[in-house]
């Protein structure tokens, strides 16, 4: 650190010191005191326990608070002020309460700092810790281009001094994390962003940075430290405007139809494509003789890519006979929170959206699915209603840009699901608590999850195909509702982590199945999972673009279609298997249908390209 000169600390910290909008003012005394290790808040500030006046205080509620001590008081202008806060926790979601249980002292530090009671058991104190933690959580994460896990969110709690900052919608001070480069250490920073006499009390802004701007939002985001009832409102969800579909999306133009309708269809049947592809596998299993390779996009008469394509009517005014795997707008199926909307077009107007009685909502195939930045009143409107009913209320939230499940989370706890908005944009989707489960011999009863490969060939007319060899993913441990945090018990996705994969062709699972559930024959399973997958992009195909996928007679598509199987009681019936819909993957990784499956590509270019149909592999739906 004697090295380390403020010119050095300006060229790796100033885009940081930018972002987080610390006055420039105070730069070069926070550079002194982390590169001399100062905690001096000491100094100026003192912690009082909370006078709760008449009243006791609640379970969770707040014990200290922080004033001003020193008898100047506090200037905003003063480049002194500003200070260091240790982090008492640093952690992932996944792995808080393995921290709770193994790292020494943690779960009792943690306890005082909360203010549970002293003469609680471990166990006690673990679920007091567990619930009330997220009221003291903050996050932050580090951007690396080059591994999308590196930018999960980590989570901290300040030391005792910094968690007892209370909150105020009008605050004095600011609290932000600051990474110090040299260390690799990230701390918190305190400084005024007004004048503070002596004895007043320093506040900061619990949601400050949160990307909701109307009143009933922020009320939502404080429910952890300010409880609020939200059951008078509807938690219906309609449709947004055009310009949502729009939000975030980078631009993309849409074909010239008159052009492509006047362009003469080849009807050499013999003709020999040429493939320009990207993804390694297409160049290992595409063997069949009608189809080659070449290195250059130009001459090409397919592109099969993997990075967005967006110039569809370049494409089509200067090279009308080439095609290209994509669609355009088929974001409105593959983004997470765009699909739960497309899909619900299947109610139509006027149709009954939820039953009264037990609040689930339809299509029965789409499980309840709220945008936690656009919906959030409704959202925590359903989940008070879900909790006054006595239903039950574990949900799965979901970023809206990642896949291979990470960054999930399932709770019932709502402190912990309205804290997720601030590492990112998520989706709260109702987690099936009863899914049907299938028995593996060495394990027991585990979760499920089954993939349909769909080839979309046009929109209009609809032209979709499955492929019939789906497969399967499974979880490593025995299903119960306990211990949400255990990958292996509630997440199917294991070929990315170092965990057992069990593999196993559909044909010896569904003999496997059928003798497990001798009364749910496989073919009445599938024809409703077929059902569904052809309402999905009917839904897909009802609206015009931004809002729904466009024709492009140039495009053909490869999707994969995650979903599970339920149990829906029907009390004068056998319960029902229903299938539920999880996500629509773009661009999907199929290592996994080649190698179980050589013919795979072979079979799909022959579909798309050489309207050849394998109707042992092929449904049309």
């Amino acid at each position: 650190m004697d090295s380390l000169t403020f010119e050095d600390f300006l060229t790796l910290h100033k885009p940081q010191l930018e972002l987080a909008a610390v006055p420039q003012h105070l730069w070069e005394t926070l550079f002194q005191k982390l590169v001399n290790q100062v905690f001096d808040a000491g100094e100026k500030f003192s912690m009082y326990m909370v006078d709760y006046e008449s009243k006791e205080r609640e379970e969770g509620d707040p014990v200290y608070s922080v004033f001003v001590s020193t008898q100047n008081g506090i200037s905003a202008s003063d480049p002194s002020h500003i200070y260091l806060i240790d982090h008492a926790w640093t952690f992932t979601a996944s792995d808080a309460q393995k921290h709770l249980r193994h790292v020494p002292g943690l779960l009792e530090r943690m306890a005082r700092l909360m203010g549970c009671d002293e003469d609680v058991s471990v166990d006690e104190a673990r679920e007091f810790v567990s619930k009330y933690m997220w009221n003291y959580s903050q996050t932050y994460s580090v951007a690396n281009n080059m591994n999308v896990e590196d930018r999960l969110p980590v989570w901290y709690i300040m030391d005792e001094f910094g968690s007892a900052i209370q909150h105020s919608s009008d605050p004095n001070f600011r609290v932000v994390p600051f990474v110090f480069s040299p260390e690799q250490v990230t701390y918190s920073i305190l400084f005024p962003i007004r004048d503070v006499e002596l004895n007043g009390e320093v506040t900061r802004n619990f949601i400050e940075g949160c990307l909701q701007t109307d009143s009933d939002s922020k009320k939502a985001l404080l429910i952890p430290w300010f409880p609020n009832e939200f059951t008078n409102q509807c938690f219906v969800q309609e449709e947004p405007a055009p310009k949502y579909f729009l939000d975030g999306h980078e631009v993309e133009t849409l074909p010239d139809l008159d052009i492509l309708t006047q362009t003469p269809k080849d009807n050499d049947k013999t003709k020999v494509w040429k493939v320009f592809a990207e993804y390694k596998y297409i160049h290992e299993y595409l063997n069949h003789p009608q189809f080659v390779f070449i290195d250059n996009e130009t001459d090409a008469d397919i592109l099969w890519t993997t990075t967005h394509f967006k110039k569809f009517k370049e494409l089509s005014e200067s090279t009308p006979h080439k095609f290209i795997n994509q669609f355009p707008f088929e974001h409105v199926l593959t983004v997470k929170d765009l699909l739960s909307v497309v899909c619900r077009r299947k109610l139509g107007k006027g149709v009954k959206t939820y039953d009264e009685d037990t609040l689930e909502t339809f299509p029965s195939w789409l499980p309840t699915t709220f945008n936690l930045k656009t919906e959030l009143p409704k959202f925590v409107s359903y989940y008070q209603q879900r909790e006054e009913k006595g239903l039950d209320n574990l949900w799965i939230c979901k970023p809206w840009n990642l896949a291979r499940g990470l960054d999930m989370h399932v709770t019932d706890n709502l402190r912990y699901i309205l804290r997720l908005p601030f590492s990112g944009p998520k989706i709260a989707q109702k987690y099936l608590h009863n899914p049907v489960l299938f028995c593996r011999p060495d394990i027991g009863r585990v979760k499920f999850d089954v993939r349909y490969v769909v080839l979309l060939k046009s929109v209009k007319p609809l032209e979709v195909y499955a492929y019939r060899n789906f497969f399967l993913r499974f979880a490593n441990k025995s299903f119960d509702l306990s211990e949400f945090d255990d990958y292996e018990k509630h997440f199917t996705v294991m070929n990315y982590t170092e965990a057992q994969l069990c593999k196993m062709l559909h044909n010896e699972f569904i003999d496997e199945f059928e003798k497990q559930y001798p009364s749910h024959p496989w073919k009445e399973v599938e024809k409703d999972i077929f059902e569904m997958l052809r309402e999905v992009f009917e839904c897909a195909a009802l609206k015009a673009p931004p809002c729904g996928i466009a024709p492009s007679p140039q495009s053909r598509a490869v999707y994969a279609v995650d979903l599970m199987l339920d149990w829906q009681h029907c009390p004068r019936n056998k319960d029902k298997i229903q299938p539920k819909l999880l996500e629509i993957n773009w661009t999907p990784d199929c290592r996994r249908a080649c190698e179980y499956y050589p013919n795979f590509y072979n079979d799909i270019f022959s579909l798309l390209f050489l309207d050849t149909c394998n109707e042992d592999v092929f449904v049309s739906l």
